[in-house]
């Protein structure tokens, strides 16, 4: 005798909170995935200075590898996590829960988010991190020109280290702008 294989009848809506929601593209989930990405190397960089690696900061820095492992590191490792969260939290441009409040959320659970509390601080977020990351860029060199600061193969590696950031803002407004019409055009 056989035994029936039971599947659970799935609701409509119970779909896993990373699943992707229709109408989105794959050009955009993948962008939505690479400005997670950018920030990154950024923060294998601090994450290594914090640890005592040396990457090149001489005396004076501030970032000199004599003082790291220290209790500068925490605060090396929080940003490095921040920044990375703040970079996750496009994906859920792309995914359900940046529709729809996860169920295991108290009180708030299964509501739906209103596009505009997802729009607003991701445009201007968008906006702040293009325009500082471009400023950034134009004065890299002659911020980097000072006399602790790291000088050529460590040169070159924090600057592909950083360079991605250049491209979070610009990647993060186009997901943003998807998802704003996406949300306007399917509810």
């Amino acid at each position: 005798m056989t035994t029936p294989t039971l599947t659970p009848a799935a609701a409509p809506d119970a779909a896993p909170a990373t699943a992707l929601v229709p109408g989105v593209s794959r050009s955009v989930h993948r962008a939505a995935r690479l400005a997670a990405l950018t920030l990154l190397p950024s923060g294998l960089w601090r994450i290594a200075i914090a640890v005592g690696i040396p990457v090149g900061w001489g005396a004076g820095s501030g970032l000199e590898a004599e003082l790291f492992p220290g209790i500068w590191s925490f605060y090396l490792l929080a940003l490095s996590a921040f920044a990375e969260c703040l970079g996750l939290l496009t994906l859920g441009l792309v995914q359900r829960w940046g529709e729809v409040v996860p169920t295991w959320v108290p009180r708030l659970g299964g509501r739906r988010i209103p596009p505009l509390a997802a729009v607003v601080p991701a445009a201007l977020g968008a906006a702040a991190v293009t325009a500082i990351t471009v400023i950034g860029a134009f004065t890299w060199s002659g911020n980097m020109s000072d006399p602790g600061a790291p000088s050529g193969g460590y040169w070159w590696l924090m600057t592909a280290c950083y360079a991605p950031l250049v491209l979070w803002g610009p990647l993060l407004a186009i997901v943003t702008a998807a998802y704003w019409r996406r949300r306007r055009i399917h509810g």
